[in-house]
């Protein structure tokens, strides 16, 4: 294919896809660091935040913005929430006409409550907007196990020709267009991760974590639906898959705040020895703006915002959970 494509951001997913890409096309990783730029081209490495793995020989990067979006026929958006539209803005003054925009991120815009690939629309109408979601942690693709993702786009052309750009042997792609649902999907499964992350840390069993992952996908579907979401998505890769993954592995971010708040610690604490973002602790207050809005009851994630942000403790939220939840009817308000 002769398609040249350009990722944005040069964290753990951002390089991985990048990595993935370059297996079929020409792929340009820009990265804010010059260092790490540097190192991508002579060592093949990324070890900030790929420590031990090898990168395609063939993906190259640079520092310089311009250069990577220029001549770009693909543009993907690998940086966190919080600075995507700005970085889509710098983006903006260089990238050429129709491109489509492939966001990886998942979460919200603070403030605006909106989703990446409306910032796309708002930043760059015209531009095919489209995002790569599912259960894949970074270093399980680099190290060669098999995994799944989505694309979705409301134009099938362009979500196919993606496709083509991304899908190998052991990383599947497949198609939806059911962009809200994958978007919102994506979002709340961080902030789940977050109280499955707290079952941990409290020492709290299995049989508790699997409860607060099956319910968080209820409210995660409930919000998702009410939110013009498909039932479909949530009960797939873009959904429970990613829900899961999240929630279960030692590598997922969200799940590990969590643990560490329920060991006790302050989110400051925890957050300040990070280097990678956690998007479930801001995406956490926009969530219940988004209840509110929706009229959607959101038990577990108006804990974890409480731990977030109110400063209660996950032992006090583990408390008011199981209140909240006793007597129930399993599917009396359930989506599916």
């Amino acid at each position: 294919m002769r398609i040249r494509v350009a990722v944005i951001g040069g964290g753990s997913w951002g390089t991985t896809v990048a990595h993935l890409a370059a297996h079929h096309v020409p792929t340009l990783l820009w990265a804010r660091r010059e260092d790490l730029a540097d190192e991508v081209n002579s060592a093949h490495t990324n070890e900030r935040y790929l420590p031990g793995h090898q990168l395609h020989e063939n993906l190259r990067a640079t520092a310089d913005l311009a250069e990577a979006v220029s001549s770009a026929d693909v543009l993907v958006m690998g940086v966190p929430s919080l600075g995507f539209r700005s970085a889509l803005e710098a983006c903006a003054e260089h990238v050429r006409a129709w491109v489509p925009v492939l966001s990886l991120t998942k979460g919200f815009e603070q403030g605006t409550r909106l989703r990446m690939t409306q910032i796309v629309n708002e930043v760059l109408p015209g531009h095919p907007a489209a995002v790569l979601t599912g259960p894949n942690l970074a270093k399980e693709i680099l190290a060669g196990d098999a995994a799944a993702a989505v694309i979705a786009s409301p134009d099938p052309v362009v979500a196919q020709h993606l496709q083509r750009i991304f899908h190998q042997n052991l990383f599947r792609v497949y198609v939806n267009p059911d962009v809200t649902g994958c978007e919102v999907a994506g979002a709340l499964k961080n902030v789940i991760a977050i109280a499955a992350g707290m079952a941990d840390g409290l020492g709290a069993g299995d049989n508790t974590k699997a409860a607060v992952i099956t319910r968080g996908l209820a409210e995660l579907s409930r919000l998702g639906e009410a939110m013009g979401g498909s039932f479909a998505t949530f009960s797939g890769l873009a959904g429970m898959g990613d829900l899961i993954a999240t929630c279960m592995s030692v590598q997922s971010r969200n799940r590990f705040v969590g643990e560490e708040l329920g060991r006790g610690r302050t989110i400051d604490e925890i957050i300040a020895e990070m280097n990678m973002v956690a998007e479930g602790v801001k995406t956490s207050r926009v969530v219940m703006e988004l209840a509110a809005e929706y009229g959607v009851e959101m038990a577990i994630s108006s804990e974890v915002f409480a731990v977030c942000h109110e400063g209660r403790s996950a032992a006090d939220a583990y408390r008011g959970l199981i209140r909240r939840q006793v007597g129930g009817v399993e599917f009396s308000s359930l989506s599916y």
